[in-house]
């Protein structure tokens, strides 16, 4: 599923440029220099620091964690509320499903309207699904989003969040 985008006569591939991106941020957060690493790839220093300007997640932002289908949701809940996320919406697949069924279409619409907007009063949001949902949320939410992709588009079964990899994620967003 690799995108390709022609520009005058290069034609690019945005997986490659994912997998170039994550090598450069992978060697600066192993404590690389930003000079080391754009010898490295050939490129400015200043290209490396405007990538991780690009990147920055403000700190000490207002955090809340949207995420679904999610196996291990009380130990997600508990580690949430163990380190003051503001906001949290975890769901299991199962809640997720009621959470649309049990609703008339309007009801529906009202509740997703809701949320969004109280959702879009956060400084940062981390998102918990698949890379499609993930990314529609994003274009809807127009904040700083941090996306946990638990595979693509269907999800039909909960999968395990790692509780490691996001109280890690929360820590960073949350220094000072």
């Amino acid at each position: 599923m690799n995108e390709f985008y022609r520009i005058g006569e290069k034609l690019i591939s945005m997986e490659k440029l994912n997998r170039t991106v994550a090598r450069i941020m992978s060697l600066r957060s192993e404590g690389l220099s930003q000079q080391e690493v754009a010898v490295r790839f050939g490129v400015d220093r200043s290209f490396v620091s405007r990538l991780e300007t690009l990147g920055a997640v403000r700190k000490g932002a207002r955090l809340a964690v949207v995420g679904f289908p999610v196996k291990n949701k009380e130990e997600i809940l508990s580690l949430l509320k163990e380190t003051g996320v503001d906001f949290s919406l975890i769901m299991t697949n199962a809640e997720r499903w009621r959470f649309v069924q049990e609703k008339s279409g309007l009801q529906l619409f009202n509740e997703v309207m809701r949320l969004v907007a109280e959702i879009r009063t956060y400084d940062v949001v981390i998102l918990i699904g698949s890379r499609q949902r993930i990314n529609w949320s994003a274009a809807l939410l127009d904040k700083e989003v941090i996306g946990i992709v638990l595979g693509e588009s269907p999800l039909t079964e909960d999968k395990y969040v790692d509780p490691g990899h996001l109280r890690d994620l929360i820590l960073s967003v949350q220094k000072d």
